[in-house]
Order: structure tokens, then C-alpha cells, then sequence
């Protein structure tokens, strides 16, 4: 997990209490950085941080957070899916998408993640059919999960979903 709220970090790690949370996290104050997104502090690791777990990828306070957000509750809402894999690559001869994450449903079937935050339905439309047709060429069984925050893009998304196996999300249902 890239970044991550107060909240998600207690749901992750059990911490119980807001204060216990708060604690924990002032005392690991020099291997993290934060900025307040909405209401609520957002925490990813500092050049400390990314030193002491031997991790690579430097992350920096960004404008798309809502997505890695969304995409984290969902990953907890789920409880943790071990296998769980964050922007997934996907590609069928000429037929290629980036998938937001990507999980076992059960040991043969995968799940892509998609997360709607703000992108045009246009573009969640395009990535279904890019689906549609990665099922028709493999003939493989999968599933779409979405997850977005409106109940109203809900509708939209089941709606290009049709009979396609998966779930589409809310963020009111996974909190």
C-alpha cells in the first residue's frame, strides 16, 4: 500500500483506539511523511521509511489519492487478499489495459480491480469491452470488481457490467 489513512492503518494493523493509533504513528513520525487530504491525515513513507523496508518506489504527496484510497478500503473490505497485485498490466495480442489491481476469487479465477473516482463513463465503457474481448480470445473465466464512490456511477457500472461476472462497489457499503 502506497498510502494510507489513520483509519486504514488501524483496520490493517488491529490497533483498536484512535490514541493508540496516533501514538504508534508519532513514534514512527521520521519514517513517514503525511498531508491532510479532506479531513483525515494520509501517511506514506519517507527516504527513512522507504530505507528501513528496503522499498524502491518513492511516493510523494499527489493529487490522485482519492484512488489509492478507494482502492485500499476496498483491499481491506476484502480482508487483505494476499495475492492482491496493484496496477496489473494485462495484454492478449493486440488487446492491452492496466487493471488497478488484480486478486484470486478462488485458485483458477482472477479478479480485476477497477477503481471509478473520476474518469468519463466513456473511458469505463472502453475498458469493458477491452475486457469483453481479453474473455473471448482466452476463453479464461474472470471477474470485474469496481469500486467507486456514487451510488449513481453504481448504476452506470452495473449497467456495462451486464452479465459479466463481478461486483461493483460503493465506497458507503466497504467503509
Amino acid at each position: 500500500m502506497d498510502y494510507l489513512t489513520r483509519a486504514q492503518i488501524q483496520a490493517i494493523h488491529n490497533l483498536k483506539g484512535d490514541r493508540n493509533a496516533n501514538r504508534i504513528l508519532a513514534d514512527m513520525q521520521e519514517y513517514l511523511c503525511s498531508f491532510r487530504h479532506e479531513v483525515q491525515k494520509v501517511y506514506y513513507l519517507s527516504k527513512s521509511g522507504r530505507e528501513r523496508v528496503k522499498c524502491d518506489v518513492v511516493r510523494a504527496k499527489t493529487g490522485n489519492i482519492q484512488h489509492f484510497l478507494l482502492r485500499n478500503q476496498l483491499w481491506i473490505y476484502l480482508r487483505t487478499p494476499r495475492d492482491w497485485k496493484n496496477e496489473i498490466k494485462v495484454q492478449v495480442k493486440d488487446i492491452s489495459l492496466v487493471a488497478d489491481a488484480m486478486f484470486y476469487v478462488t485458485k483458477e479465477i482472477m479478479a480485476f480491480v477497477e477503481v471509478d473516482v473520476s474518469q468519463p463513463m466513456k473511458t469505463n465503457r472502453i475498458k469493458m469491452e477491452k475486457y469483453r474481448k481479453i474473455k473471448e480470445m482466452t476463453g479464461n473465466e474472470f471477474h470485474v470488481v469496481w469500486v467507486t464512490e456514487l451510488e449513481s456511477r453504481r448504476i452506470k457500472l452495473k449497467e456495462l457490467m451486464k452479465d459479466f461476472p463481478g461486483r461493483v462497489y460503493t465506497l458507503n457499503e466497504i467503509k
